[in-house]
């Protein structure tokens, strides 16, 4: 075999980019499926997530595999991982930037109520029959839950470039079990929520705009829990080291991203719009 005479790594050709596509789609039909409350979307919606996880354990192997046997992961490789996550982190901030801009359409420019097609005043916000979370109730309770994981997955780098991986692995098993917590309390606030997305009418732009933001944040929490998850399995076999640990560095990143959009999601979602 002709020996290697750059720096770069050309992947080899695999399933899983073609594979986790696959699978997203049967994720999203069993969501929808069981958001209709229809029984095959709730076995879609288990197969999609079985099928997910199955391809990023995979996917992920791979992964790591070329980095720590292989060696593929050369300076210039990891520079270029390095600009993918960052027009990754990139695509996200657009990606939310989407769904307040018709959180804010929808607060501060409402749509008119309508009486025989003659518009006749604007929808009120929060709307008539909406009683909008306690923002300093649970929604405070996660932000400070969220804050104190952002200082804790801090501290799990510091201890990792003081090569103290016991308190790496301690900090970043306070993080994960942090985000455990945002869920829990989350589908505690959904739970006690006045709202559904099965309401109708003006009540029902309030609550689609609520859900879709504070439901794709919850879904990048559950994602960054995994990613961490990941560096914690890796960290506990010691496969990080102060000069290498790429790995986390992307999760470390993912989750103040994560941290930030709460932030905003907390002061204009929570607060400022229902005052």
């Amino acid at each position: 075999m002709k020996s290697k005479e750059h720096d770069f790594h050309l992947v080899d050709p695999s399933p899983w980019p073609i594979a986790i596509s696959a699978a997203i789609l049967i994720f999203v039909l069993g969501l929808v499926g069981t958001l209709h409350k229809q029984i095959s979307g709730v076995f879609g919606l288990a197969l999609g997530v079985s099928t997910v996880s199955g391809v990023l354990f995979y996917w992920w192997r791979d992964v790591i595999k070329e980095a720590i046997y292989d060696k593929c992961h050369t300076t210039i490789v990891k520079h270029g991982l390095k600009l993918a996550m960052y027009l990754f982190i990139l695509s996200e901030v657009v990606f939310f930037i989407a769904f307040f801009c018709s959180f804010f359409k929808a607060w501060i420019d409402p749509v008119f109520l309508f009486e025989a097609f003659s518009p006749t005043e604007r929808v009120k916000w929060p709307p008539n029959g909406v009683l909008a979370p306690d923002p300093w109730s649970l929604p405070f309770m996660n932000t400070l839950i969220l804050l104190l994981s952002g200082t804790t997955v801090a501290s799990a780098h510091h201890f990792l470039l003081e090569n103290d991986q016991k308190g790496m692995i301690k900090m970043l098993s306070i993080t994960i079990l942090l985000g455990v917590f945002f869920i829990i309390v989350q589908a505690i606030e959904y739970n006690e929520a006045s709202f559904s997305l099965q309401d109708t009418g003006e009540k029902l732009i309030y609550a689609s705009n609520f859900y879709m933001i504070t439901g794709f944040h919850c879904a990048h929490v559950i994602i960054g829990i995994i990613f961490l998850s990941v560096c914690l399995f890796r960290a506990q076999r010691g496969q990080f080291t102060s000069q290498d640990h790429l790995c986390f560095e992307f999760a470390s990143w993912y989750w103040h991203f994560v941290d930030i959009v709460w932030i905003f999601l907390f002061v204009f979602i929570y607060w400022v719009s229902v005052y």
